[in-house]
């Protein structure tokens, strides 16, 4: 199977030093040879890949587990078993703070990294504690100072709204740090977790004022808010995930990874694929496949797309889907206008508050399935 020329990649590292309370993740402690199997395993999956879709990629994002807990010699490995050319690519890696000193961010460097995902989650030891990371206050500390040390674009991981936390001092010190961006998260307590075991619940009341807060503390630092939980300064927004929130394609390695890749059929817009669980990913089994249509992309897309503090433009819609979007939407488009919740310009609609989404949201999927229309060929832009 062809096709277009593949611009993003995300690669799945599912190892972990320790697992995290909260942690819903694929994610697994590294065992006997399982690391050379598995770098074994990528390097098949990746020809494959390649093969139908070759770069050069314009991002690509390291993700775990944690893609820093692997030894310099299997880092080496793992870059090698890419043939994707990411010499002018975005390159993120996730890493713990634990997982890093200077030659390990030399080595990462050499390898073509450019940007680093800190998961610091707070820089309060009581707050680490209760979320059962390995690392302190000052491990967290240093490891964002060498990163930047180093030369990396540097992002850090918080998660705000947890019991016996000053939000404000934590927010405090990354603005402090100079990062170039902040991930602000509430914590997810999913089921099957010992946090949802042990009957732990967020408080919303607490969420909602961390994140009003986050706002306007890393607002004032200059660290504008982009999307829902995500915080940069001018021009260091993260372009990996920008692409999920626009609903591109992109291609996934690695066990437990997702893709979504253009699909070949006129009544196909894209087909995304998710891959099996390690030991039968090790197998060779194949993904799990689904077939995306034309309207289902659209309500994705406007789902993920009001996430952005740039909205969405519904004229690009219209030409990447190839359904009439603008009649189907005005009505709904024009009351919420009226409501004060949409601020419309054109074709290109925002929220007006970035923590009201979910009934904008359904209310543009009523007035799309309310429409019904009939779905046209899919004309997508050139490069998309």
């Amino acid at each position: 199977m062809g096709g277009p020329a593949l611009q993003h990649l995300y690669l799945h590292v599912p190892f972990c030093p320790t697992i995290c309370p909260y942690c819903d993740f694929h994610v697994v402690r590294r065992y006997g040879d399982v690391v050379e199997a598995y770098l074994k395993r990528l390097a098949q999956e990746a020809r494959g890949l390649f093969e139908q879709h070759p770069g050069p990629l314009t991002t690509l994002y390291l993700g775990g587990g944690t893609p820093s807990f692997l030894r310099s010699h299997e880092l080496e490995a793992l870059f090698r078993a890419l043939p994707w050319n990411i010499e002018a690519a975005e390159v993120t890696l996730e890493a713990n703070p634990g997982t890093l000193n200077p030659e390990r961010l030399g080595l990462l460097r050499e390898l073509g990294v450019n940007r680093i995902s800190l998961g610091v989650q707070s820089f309060q030891d009581s707050v680490l504690k209760t979320l059962g990371r390995a690392h302190g206050r000052t491990g967290a500390l240093r490891a964002v100072e060498m990163s930047l040390e180093a030369g990396f674009h540097t992002s850090i991981d918080l998660i705000l709204g947890l019991p016996g936390q000053d939000v404000e001092a934590d927010l405090a010190q990354a603005t402090a740090l100079g990062v170039e961006h902040v991930s602000a998260y509430t914590l997810q307590v999913e089921p099957g977790t010992p946090f949802a075991l042990r009957g732990l619940a967020p408080d919303p009341d607490s969420e909602a004022q961390a994140l009003a807060l986050a706002q306007e503390v890393l607002g004032t630092a200059g660290l504008a808010r982009y999307e829902v939980s995500n915080f940069a300064r001018p021009g260091r927004e993260s372009q990996h995930n920008l692409a999920y929130w626009r609903n591109a394609f992109w291609g996934g390695l690695g066990p437990g990874a997702t893709g979504q890749l253009a699909g070949l059929e006129p009544h196909i817009f894209a087909v995304r694929y998710t891959n099996p669980p390690l030991p039968r990913w090790l197998q060779g089994e194949e993904p799990l496949l689904e077939q995306v249509g034309s309207l289902e992309h659209l309500k994705e897309s406007l789902m993920l797309g009001l996430r952005l503090a740039q909205g969405v433009d519904l004229e690009l819609l219209e030409q990447r889907s190839g359904l009439e979007v603008w009649p189907a939407l005005e009505p709904a488009v024009r009351q919420l206008s009226s409501q004060g919740l949409l601020v419309v310009q054109q074709k290109r609609i925002r929220a007006s508050d970035l923590n009201t989404l979910h009934p904008i949201i359904l209310q543009l999927w009523d007035g799309l399935e309310r429409q019904n229309p009939a779905p046209l060929e899919p004309r997508r832009l050139p490069g998309y």
